[in-house]
């Protein structure tokens, strides 16, 4: 292939996605917009129209913010590539270190990384503190947003920078199947990371504490043992230190699985619901779609590593990009980046797939809640949610295919009368 196929191969890619994208998002905002004001008959008695009528606003608002990010990021992305940005960086980095060594390398990188994150920081500073703040959903302030900021960084660099050493190192001297190495590495680090994470990593940005509700204590563990689910503790994460939004999930792998509820969320719903919105999050764990998912990212990750192990030593992977490889250098590191841009874009196409499997998880889960506990419960605490959230409840049909990875309210609610009515149809 030359460059210049490549090239335009890329530019089409890329304006067919920001099509669909601004498509798509016109779509949600008429149709959001046009049911603002008419809350759907089965939610009538239970959300006053008020909330419909904010939901609506928010979900216009996010659609909107997220249509102008859009747009900015595809400008970027071409400053970066076809326009010579990375190409500048990269002679830059090569004039300080003097030579394609690892240093210029993880340079190059991180040199990136840094820009990357400097253009990105005004929009999740206004996503947090105009957007979320004026419907209600923010309770960080500026201070703590920084330091969550700084907390991530040092910590990308602590995890990160080893790992891009160990895998720059596999890149350039393990041979034509390099790729299967770093990917044996990558996966051994995901896995470790899972074990690692609710006991090392999330108490640096959230305190976590015993949940000491015994009546609540002793309902959750009965699920558990009708489930046969083994949890370390049942803890509560203070998130309202930051949003208003509650949840409940449990994290870890093997037996340092833990059970963590919102602070948030067990202020608004009652113990019946929680129970009901955690047998659902356990249906996720019982019916192995975490299993199911992480053997797909695994499988992926190889994947579209043995490609990066072919591009790389393409010329036009490069050159049609806007970069001149390195003739007489390593060009592993350039070949990361580009590839980390530029598969998005041709991949973009194949989201509704990854939504489609993971509303199927949601439908199977909510059935396996409602055979371990009230549906009507459920049903109550989602209703609760979506108001609390500001979750819309008339997405655009077509939107919401391609990018949701839960079902329209409607749809889920309905579902979940059905597999009540069937469960008591079947007793």
């Amino acid at each position: 292939m030359s460059s210049l196929v490549f090239s335009v191969l890329f530019c089409a890619f890329l304006l067919l996605s920001l099509t669909v994208r601004f498509w798509l998002g016109s779509r949600q905002i008429r149709h959001v917009l046009l049911h603002r004001d008419a809350v759907p008959q089965e939610f009538a008695e239970k959300i006053p129209a008020a909330a419909h009528r904010k939901a609506a606003d928010y979900t216009v608002s996010k659609t909107k913010f997220g249509m102008l990010t859009l747009g900015i990021n595809a400008a970027v992305l071409i400053g970066f590539t076809l326009m010579g940005g990375l190409q500048l960086l990269s002679g830059a980095l090569l004039n300080w270190a003097g030579a394609p060594d690892m240093y210029y390398q993880i340079g190059l990188i991180v040199a990136f990384s840094v820009i990357s994150g400097v253009i990105d920081l005004p929009f999740g500073y206004y996503r947090q503190f105009v957007l979320e703040q004026h419907y209600g959903f923010n309770k960080m302030t500026p201070r703590l947003f920084f330091i969550d900021m700084l907390k991530s960084t040092l910590l990308g660099a602590v995890i990160g920078l080893p790992l891009l050493w160990v895998a720059l190192t596999l890149m350039a001297s393990a041979g034509q199947f390099w790729w299967l190495y770093v990917w044996l590495v990558l996966s051994a680090f995901q896995l470790l990371m899972m074990v690692l994470y609710p006991s090392v990593i999330a108490p640096l940005f959230n305190k976590f504490t015993l949940l000491d509700d015994d009546s609540l204590r002793t309902r959750i563990e009965g699920l558990m043992t009708r489930v046969g689910f083994a949890s370390k503790g049942l803890f509560v994460m203070d998130g309202s230190k930051r949003s208003a939004h509650g949840n409940a999930y449990f994290s870890g792998f093997g037996a340092g699985k833990r059970i963590v509820f919102f602070d948030t969320l067990l202020a608004r719903l009652a113990p019946q619901e929680i129970e009901a919105v955690l047998a659902h999050e356990l249906g996720h764990f019982k019916l192995k779609h975490i299993v199911k998912r992480i053997a797909v990212m695994f499988l992926l990750s190889l994947g579209f590593l043995a490609l990066l192990g072919f591009l790389k030593n393409q010329v036009w992977f490069y050159t049609g990009l806007g970069v001149n490889p390195l003739l007489f250098g390593n060009n592993d590191a350039m070949a990361l980046v580009l590839f980390m841009l530029a598969l998005p874009i041709f991949t973009f196409l194949l989201s509704p797939l990854s939504s489609l499997t993971s509303r199927k998880h949601e439908f199977e889960a909510d059935a396996f809640a409602v055979r371990h506990t009230n549906a009507a419960d459920l049903v109550s605490a989602l209703v609760k949610l979506y108001e609390d959230n500001a979750s819309t409840l008339t997405p655009d049909p077509l939107h919401s295919a391609f990018y949701d990875s839960h079902p329209p309210a409607t749809v889920r609610i309905s579902k979940l009368h059905a597999a009540a009515a069937d469960l008591h149809q079947a007793s």
